[in-house]
């Protein structure tokens, strides 16, 4: 099976080939971000133009965006303030001649990890990115589960404190309250820096108050993180478990299982994977 995925983002785009579950080839490319919806989608066509072929039988996008999963109109694209509307999908199925999903990168993560990462051990799971913001998807019974207006597991904008937990649980956190991004404060940490191991420990606590939220609303096995901020995650371990050991059930926190995604290219993956999920839902 030939699948292609593509991993289109606010200032560029990159679209991988995968054959029997395996990223053969990548291709990447600037995108005219300020440029009109046509010139946009030109430098989409382009990169896409390098990796389709005859045996392709489907294609996955990501997008940071609000997606009609029905239609495939993806709408106020991030960074491309040109494409307010655009029916994406009927555009590619008409140039492909292939099935096209379109989802938000979230889901697309969430999607990855089940098809190609930690998730094949899980039936029920949450990915969760912690980066810039906070975003989530939901797998349930072995499926991405996306809502009907693409809004599942939108856990970082629930209310927490006098804000909500994406200012608190994703790089938002020392941008906001210490005024300096993620990774001064990993490189700091990493050279024993009291201060930076202070302020992941802060952290973690926020991040574990995200975590049990999500542990109240959907009862996951396992939680699959991913995103920048998590590549720091030796050092807001401990009082991120710490904080989710005071979770009112005591056996869901003897079973809930964390790791951090160690999947590569789990973008271009995870649009791919859009393709599988559909097909094992009978879509």
């Amino acid at each position: 099976m030939a699948l292609i995925g593509v991993d289109l983002g606010g200032s560029y785009v990159r679209a991988g080939l995968v054959e029997a579950n395996q990223l053969v080839k990548i291709v990447s490319r600037a995108i005219r971000s300020t440029g009109t919806e046509e010139e946009v989608l030109s430098d989409l066509t382009a990169v896409l133009d390098e990796v389709c072929h005859f045996e392709v039988e489907g294609l996955g996008l990501g997008i940071p965006s609000v997606v009609d999963l029905e239609t495939g109109i993806i709408y106020d694209v991030q960074n491309i303030p040109a494409w307010k509307e655009v029916p994406l999908k009927r555009i590619l199925e008409a140039r492909y001649q292939v099935p096209v999903y379109i989802n938000n990168d979230a889901n697309c993560f969430a999607a990855g990890e089940k098809y190609f990462g930690f998730g094949q051990s899980y039936n029920n799971f949450v990915g969760l990115i912690i980066g810039t913001g906070l975003g989530a998807g939901l797998i349930i019974d072995g499926k991405l589960y996306s809502g009907p207006n693409c809004g599942a597991g939108e856990f970082g904008m629930l209310p927490y404190l006098e804000s909500n937990f994406e200012r608190y649980a994703s790089g938002q956190f020392f941008l906001k309250s210490h005024a300096c991004s993620g990774m001064e404060f990993y490189q700091r940490a990493k050279a024993g820096q009291k201060e930076a191991l202070q302020v992941f420990k802060d952290y973690g606590y926020h991040l574990g108050e995200a975590i049990k939220a999500i542990m109240y609303a959907v009862d996951p096995e396992a939680i699959i993180l991913g995103g920048s901020v998590s590549q720091s995650y030796e050092f807001f371990k401990d009082s991120m478990l710490a904080t989710i050991s005071s979770f009112a059930y005591s056996p869901a926190v003897r079973r809930i299982e964390i790791k951090v995604s160690t999947t590569e290219n789990i973008a271009i993956l995870g649009a791919a994977a859009l393709y599988l999920d559909n097909l094992k839902a009978g879509r």
